[in-house]
């Protein structure tokens, strides 16, 4: 016997359409368009390479900002009879994406910055530049953090991802206007693509924690530890002399999550009985947390074959110190 709980469940007991966030990914491709018209502005009156490789991670987050729009409109599609768990992973692929993009940028910046301290330029017309990147970086910030904290509240990677590296291009263009109002000041040439190749390495840094999130995406990771810790006490606290639990798994996908648990209980119980405990115990899972899908299979807690599969289960990280159930005679994980 199982059961399959809905994504989010209302007051009402009616499923809650998903959560249209393209409307975040259009934003993300304006502002970019408008951050590559005024870098590349500076960067022509200047001749900076410094503002040349700001404006060239601009362009990086257009073509990401575009990624995000195709794969927030694909895990936005309900499940289907093709797609039984939805679309959702496709998050995972545009912040991939944006990671491998964030490299090209880098490459880019890092290349013109040695090319330039090799061959040193004066940097003309540097206040007029500077004025025009700060408004630039002031837009990239503010819809950054827009972003992510939209990213958080509905765990979508994809806004997450972008928002990061607008923080990152925010970061890259602060050090940017330093040095190359430092050159202003120190007349010394080379320290603009010095400071240059610097926020080229720090680019890299965002795009390697980016391509690693989304490869744990793409590979189940397990929930987070405080995901996983709320559900963990769900179960003990129902957990008794004659109910248990294990073969707990868990994983993530996008703005979904997913679990599976097997219920322990007494082979003499009715169905209704047993029904009714599982149904008590999804409906207090997915008031914890609300975006989780449940599947619980029922066993008879005296029958051996229901021990037989103990791999990847979450219950052995309990913290209390409770084991799973086992009875007299059968193998347990421990002795596996």
């Amino acid at each position: 016997m199982g059961g399959v709980t809905p994504a989010k469940t209302g007051a009402s007991g009616t499923v809650d359409k998903p959560v249209n966030l393209t409307k975040y990914a259009w934003l993300s491709i304006a502002v970019a368009i408008a951050t590559i018209t005024l870098k590349a502005g500076a960067w022509s009156i200047t001749g900076s390479v410094g503002l040349l490789s700001d404006a060239a991670e601009s362009v990086v987050n257009l073509v990401a900002a575009v990624v995000a729009l195709v794969a927030l409109q694909a895990a936005a599609k309900p499940a289907s009879l093709k797609y039984h768990f939805g679309r959702t992973k496709a998050e995972y692929f545009s912040a991939l994406v944006e990671g491998m993009m964030i490299f090209v940028a880098a490459a880019v910046i890092l290349v013109s910055s040695v090319e330039r301290f090799l061959h040193p330029q004066p940097v003309e017309n540097g206040l007029l530049g500077l004025a025009i990147s700060t408004i630039a970086s002031i837009l990239n910030g503010a819809t950054g953090l827009l972003l992510i904290r939209v990213g958080k509240q509905h765990n979508s990677i994809t806004l997450r991802a972008d928002g990061k590296h607008l923080l990152t291009d925010v970061v890259t263009s602060a050090a940017v206007l330093v040095g190359v109002g430092l050159v202003l000041l120190t007349g010394w040439d080379r320290l603009d693509p010095i400071v240059a190749f610097l926020a080229g390495l720090n680019i890299i840094w965002t795009g390697t924690k980016l391509i690693r999130e989304s490869v744990e995406g793409l590979l189940d990771k397990t929930l987070s530890r405080a995901d996983n810790k709320a559900i963990l006490d769900i179960l003990d606290a129902h957990t008794t002399e004659e109910v248990n639990f294990h073969g707990l798994r868990t994983r993530e996908s996008g703005h979904l999550q997913f679990s599976s648990v097997h219920v322990l209980v007494p082979g003499h119980w009715t169905v209704q009985r047993g029904h009714d405990l599982v149904e008590s115990v999804e409906r207090e899972l997915i008031a914890a947390l609300p975006r989780l899908q449940v599947v619980t299979h029922l066993e008879p807690i005296e029958d051996p074959s229901a021990y037989e599969e103990y791999d990847a289960d979450l219950m052995e990280l309990r913290a209390d110190g409770i084991s799973p159930a086992t009875p007299p005679g059968t193998p347990g994980p421990a002795d596996a």
